[in-house]
């Protein structure tokens, strides 16, 4: 049986846009295919919280797996970290992050809807006009309780970064691990912050997962590796897949930034919403170790066998969100164009993000020995990738549902597989497809995964 006939898309795509990728179409998206619900929904939902759905927790998994890989596998500078998110309080008045973790806000006196003060270009309200109070402060930690009795003593905090788990364990990695410097240490972790104004779908959210480093550096070397970190981070997320045109580079000015730093820079990507932050890379100076070293009465400095003497380290701190991370690799992945003349959806998702590596589809699912081989295909494959195997509708239809989800490869299976032990194994971006031996599958799809 040739290609023509089990294929029902004999045209490449022609490349047409259709139309522009907005943010409604990929919420549409994310709820239709199982990508991302609003949480509690049949409850009416939670304002800004999110569910990621099955092939969500897919590919967001592989996006923190990736992430995981190069800051961690792929170098010999690093530790992992899995600190806890409750935290001695004591951590977050060092931080300074109980005095001055604040946002100024209004209340309309009309309306009663809310506002950070600093995002008015009006001192009037832009919902109704109204008249505006006075500007107070709110601090973004929530606070909760340890123990049975909620008094002051038992007061906690869901932590607002991972970065100060990092920082009070910093001499526990260097001592069990036998780290000299320059070393860093990475974590992936929830973080909670109680935001006025969330939105853009998951771009901010309440709840809500970060990927730090801290990069602990000799004083005086700073900058050398704050110019590194910048390359680096700015570089991988072109590396799976995110178009460089897209991405830019936005240095904070003097005043905007953080008491503590001496620089920093967000690496920006352009959203539909327009240029927004998805990771910040700072030069922390030492002011984490200092005032963790003051409030806790532990000495974290550093002694530098080479030159003699005792120093604490300054970090270099690369920042980025896993959710918006997330949220920017499938947005730059989403394609329309038009094949055979109708139109088509798809992800171009680097394959070591997609959440489906491959699907298996027989052509004819009233021919028990063709879905009989096709099973067994897919039973080998799953026990290295996440794989599916469907026959419930016609391969056209079967194509682009996997295409809508970025699933790099579609295997077919079919009456003539049966004779020759072949199989077609159609690409998702060209919807060009290769016969190929039953027994070269998993290398054959391994070549391709390597070599993305």
């Amino acid at each position: 049986m040739s290609d023509e006939k089990i294929c029902e898309e004999p045209q490449r795509p022609t490349g047409a846009v259709v139309g522009e990728v907005t943010m409604e179409k990929i919420v549409s998206l994310c709820k239709r295919r199982g990508l991302v619900f609003p949480s509690s929904e049949i409850y009416g939902g939670l304002g800004s919280t999110w569910d990621y759905g099955p092939l969500g927790v897919e590919l967001k998994n592989n996006v923190k797996r990736a992430w995981w890989q190069s800051v961690v596998y792929e170098r010999d500078d690093m530790e992992g970290l899995d600190a806890a998110i409750l935290m001695h309080p004591r951590v977050w008045e060092a931080s300074g992050h109980v005095e001055s973790f604040t946002d100024p806000l209004v209340d309309c006196k009309e309306c009663k809807k809310r506002f950070r003060a600093d995002h008015l270009t009006t001192t009037r309200c832009p919902e109704c006009n109204g008249e505006l109070t006075e500007a107070r402060q709110f601090n973004l930690m929530f606070r909760t309780h340890i123990g049975p009795v909620e008094d002051s003593a038992s007061v906690v905090y869901l932590r607002p970064e991972t970065a100060q788990g990092i920082f009070v364990n910093f001499d526990n990695v260097r001592e069990s691990m036998r780290r000299k410097l320059p070393f860093g240490i990475a974590q992936i972790g929830k973080a909670f912050r109680n935001e006025i104004t969330p939105g853009n779908f998951t771009f901010r959210t309440r709840e809500f997962e970060q990927m730090e480093i801290e990069y602990f550096v000799k004083p005086g070397e700073d900058e050398k590796w704050y110019d590194y970190w910048v390359q680096e981070r700015f570089a991988w997320y072109q590396r799976y897949g995110i178009r460089a045109e897209k991405l830019r580079l936005r240095p904070h000015g003097k005043d905007e930034l953080a008491h503590y730093a001496r620089a920093c820079v967000d690496i920006e990507y352009l959203f539909p919403m327009g240029w927004s932050e998805l990771e910040g890379i700072a030069n922390r100076t030492d002011y984490d170790l200092r005032r963790h070293s003051e409030f806790s009465g532990k000495d974290l400095t550093y002694f530098d066998e080479a030159a003699r003497t005792r120093y604490l380290p300054y970090v270099i701190e690369p920042s980025a969100g896993a959710d918006r991370a997330t949220l920017a690799f499938l947005i730059d992945a989403y394609r329309e164009d038009m094949v055979a003349g109708r139109e088509r959806v798809y992800l171009a998702l680097h394959p070591a993000l997609a959440p489906i590596k491959a699907a298996v589809l027989p052509l004819l699912r009233n021919r028990p020995e063709v879905v009989e081989l096709a099973r067994k295909l897919h039973a080998g494959l799953r026990r290295r990738w996440k794989t599916i195997y469907n026959d419930t509708a016609g391969i056209g239809r079967l194509y682009r549902r996997q295409d809508e989800v970025g699933t790099p490869f579609c295997i077919t299976v079919d009456v003539q597989s049966l004779e020759d032990q072949q199989v077609t194994v159609r690409h998702r971006d060209t919807t060009l497809q290769d016969r190929i031996p039953l027994d070269r599958v998993e290398a054959y799809i391994e070549e391709k995964l390597e070599g993305a």
